[in-house]
């Protein structure tokens, strides 16, 4: 997604994700072990036993009886066990420890945590109650009453600097005399990696999704309705009981008008929508067991919002990005649930096949994830039938859109949408761009796979471009067409977490797009200026939400600019090396900072612990 001045997001969005917890960094320089001790072998693991609190107690050690706990009032980010501080509504501490080794010879360190804060007062700037979060002597996060969220945040710390220790691992709550807070802490985990590239999160699960999908639509495209079917895969050797699927666009609407409305679940049981009715629990009849298939069926219908936006509709132009179901997906640091940002990109899922059948009036144009083919319908109305393999979301658009093709250089097939108002020049240059763009980044990171693409153009988004596989939307604009193409690799191939680490694709992107616009990034670092001490390239959305103004200027610009200082430590053609090895290992997968690093080092001789540290690029 090309940012955009943020004057345009709905104030709601911005009130919710102003909650915003203190973080405090770890000081390394007086932390670390010896040097040999950080050199010897490092044997990847995960160090906090019983992190989901699911087996009993042990070896946690809790205050008091009932802090780990499976009582009703709260609920478990996964599983059926959690620990509750607090929540008494009187002077009250609650205490949650375990000793925890970290392997020395570990060039990465990462403790994670899923939080959910609930609380009665009522004040917007006074911290009755707090949360501690604390390794050994280190303070790594104090949370309180005002970072109360809406379901499960996921908390990460760069813990690196404790490797080769024994330290206690530590969350203290306390509470004043009146109204409570409840600190609701669950699967707490401490992963450690080796200074060569880790190997994949084999656990990442429900694997291998594929999707099929029948909608039908109104006459003006902005109602579909219709079925979805998903089959899935558990690769985790831990039993799958349940799945969720994110209904992303419930966003755009309420709760109690939700614009995604999934009925008659079949293949699992229907539970109770959670994170803003944006994620939908559906438990298994019987668990899987690690390599065994399910699938879930479901009733969907969709109904497209007024305003010109990744899913609105621009008067007789329809947009429909995130709007079929996707399954969430469960990795070592349990779901990841996070909430919708209009900020940025929350959205985090494996490749997955589509086949989406798409019926609708012939007088509308269907531009759509995938390669499509057009059948006639019922009288006076057209069947697309879209199919994509390897993609991570579908997304589609519907109007009386004006089309123009062509072939790009390398073969690839590009098709340009606009809506009224757009000049058939500018339609005929962003074709240009398009050809020119999807070659420059096959050439840089690996061909291009998906067949067709597909740019609609609007001048009214608001929100710049946004990038969906195999398709885009974007303003008259070489540079931000450049750079939503460029996402095609940085996300779309080589995934990521969006919400926890948008730096991944934001600034893999800007920098992509830099590189194919013959632009150097010369000297952009010199003009880095940091707001705090908290303020971090690898920040979350959750940060970037709550300090919107700085998202662009952080993650965007200075992202960028780390690489363009990264390419001048390696070289050009070590680093134009890293990146298309990097993107050929991770085709299909998933990246992680954690994994970059230790991919760019690998390339290089020179030691780059103060390069990621002077140019604030953690985990």
């Amino acid at each position: 997604m090309r940012s955009t001045p943020h004057k345009a997001l709905a104030a709601g969005a911005l009130a919710v994700t102003a909650l915003a917890a203190v973080s405090l960094p770890v000081t390394p320089a007086a932390a670390l072990p010896p040097t040999a001790a950080r050199a010897a072998a490092c044997t990847p693991a995960q160090v906090v036993t019983n992190g989901g609190f699911e087996s009993g107690t042990s070896p946690w050690t809790q205050s008091s009886t009932g802090v780990i706990t499976t009582r009703t009032g709260q609920s478990a980010h996964g599983g059926t066990g959690f620990a509750w501080l607090d929540g008494v509504g009187s002077t009250h501490t609650d205490t949650l420890s375990q000793s925890v080794t970290i392997p020395s010879g570990c060039a990465s360190a990462t403790l994670t945590f899923w939080l959910h804060i609930d609380t009665a007062e009522t004040t917007s700037s006074t911290a009755y109650d707090k949360l501690t979060a604390k390794i050994g002597g280190t303070t790594l996060a104090t949370y309180s009453n005002l970072d109360e969220n809406t379901g499960y945040l996921r908390k990460s710390f760069d813990v690196s600097a404790f490797a080769g220790q024994t330290v206690n691992l530590a969350f203290t709550g306390t509470e004043d005399s009146s109204l409570q807070t409840s600190f609701v802490l669950d699967d707490v985990a401490l992963d450690t990696s080796g200074d060569s590239t880790p190997p994949a999160d084999s656990a990442r699960t429900p694997a291998a999704p594929s999707y099929t999908v029948s909608l039908s639509s109104n006459t003006s495209g902005t109602v579909w309705t219709g079925h979805e079917s998903a089959t899935f895969t558990n690769a985790s050797a831990t039993a799958l009981g349940e799945v969720y699927l994110r209904l992303w666009d419930n966003y755009h609407g309420t709760c109690s008008a939700m614009p995604i409305a999934v009925s008659n679940v079949t293949g699992g049981t229907a539970g109770s929508l959670s994170v803003d009715c944006t994620a939908l629990q559906i438990t298994l009849p019987t668990p899987l067991a690690q390599g065994q298939s399910a699938t879930i069926g479901f009733d969907l219908g969709i109904t497209v919002p007024s305003g010109a936006d990744r899913f609105g509709h621009d008067g007789a132009f329809d947009f429909i990005g995130n709007a079929l179901p996707v399954l969430a997906v469960k990795d070592a640091a349990g779901w990841h649930l996070d909430p919708y940002t209009n900020n940025g990109e929350s959205f985090y899922s494996l490749a997955a096949d589509f086949k989406v059948t798409l019926d609708h009036p012939t007088s509308l144009l269907v531009p759509a994830t995938g390669t499509s083919t057009d059948t006639p319908g019922s009288s006076g109305r057209t069947v697309t039938t879209a199919t994509a393999s390897k993609v991570r979301d579908f997304a589609w658009a519907a109007g009386p859109f004006t089309k123009i093709s062509g072939t790009s250089a390398a073969g690839t097939a590009v098709n340009v949408y606009t809506v009224s108002g757009i000049s058939s020049s500018d339609a005929q240059s962003m074709l240009t761009t398009a050809k020119s763009a999807v070659d420059a980044h096959a050439a840089r990171f690996g061909a291009y796979p998906y067949g067709e693409l597909d740019a609609v153009i609007d001048n009214n988004y608001w929100f710049g471009g946004m990038e969906y596989p195999g398709f885009v939307l974007d303003l008259v604009s070489t540079t931000a067409l450049t750079h939503e193409i460029g996402h095609q690799w940085w996300y779309g191939i080589v995934g990521d977490d969006e919400y926890n680490s948008p730096w991944l694709d934001e600034a893999f992107t800007d920098y992509s797009t830099d590189l194919a616009l013959n632009k150097t990034g010369s000297n952009c670092w010199n003009s880095v200026s940091w707001a705090s001490s908290a303020e971090k390239i690898t920040n979350s959305m959750a940060y970037w939400d709550a300090h919107s103004s700085r998202y662009s200027t952080v993650v965007y610009g200075y992202g960028k600019c780390a690489l363009h200082d990264l390419r001048r430590v390696l070289g050009d053609s070590a680093m134009a090396k890293l990146l298309k090895d990097y993107a050929g290992s991770h085709w299909y997968g998933v990246s992680t900072t954690a994994e970059f690093k230790a991919a760019a080092q690998a390339a290089t001789s020179t030691d780059l612990t103060s390069f990621w540290t002077s140019h604030r690029i953690d985990g």
